[in-house]
C-alpha cells in the first residue's frame, strides 16, 4: 500500500544524519583543510613542489580553522573527532598523487571562500 501525504498532514523535517556521516560539502572542506595544512608545512620546509602553489600559511590556516569550527557546529562532532578525520584525510592525501589531484579544486574553493 502506498502512503500519500495529506495536504493537512504536518510537514516534518528530515531526520538528521549521523554525526559521522559528512555531506559532500563537509567532506570537501575536510579534505581541502588537510591539503592546505600539508602544503603549508611543505612550503615552510622549503619544498620546491609545494612552492609552486600560492602561499597557504595564512589563508590555508584560516580556511582550516573556519572549516573545522563549522564542521563541529554542523555535525556535533568533538574537536578530537574532527582532528581524527583530518589526520585520516591527510594520510589519504599523502598517498600517490592524491594531494596534487586535490589541490586545483581546493584552491578554487579557497578563492570562492573569500579568504
Amino acid at each position: 500500500m502506498l502512503l500519500q501525504a495529506s495536504p493537512l498532514a504536518p510537514v516534518t523535517a528530515p531526520a538528521p544524519t549521523p554525526a559521522s556521516a559528512l555531506s559532500l560539502e563537509q567532506q570537501t572542506a575536510l579534505r581541502c583543510s588537510a591539503a592546505f595544512s600539508i602544503v603549508a608545512a611543505r612550503q615552510r620546509a622549503g619544498d620546491a613542489k609545494a612552492g609552486a602553489y600560492p602561499p597557504l600559511a595564512t589563508r590555508g590556516r584560516e580556511f582550516f580553522v573556519r572549516s573545522s569550527a563549522q564542521l563541529i557546529d554542523q555535525t556535533g562532532l568533538s574537536r578530537e573527532a574532527i582532528a581524527q578525520k583530518l589526520r585520516a584525510e591527510a594520510i589519504l592525501l599523502n598517498q600517490a598523487d592524491r594531494l596534487d589531484s586535490a589541490m586545483p579544486g581546493c584552491l578554487l574553493l579557497l578563492e570562492t571562500s573569500g579568504l
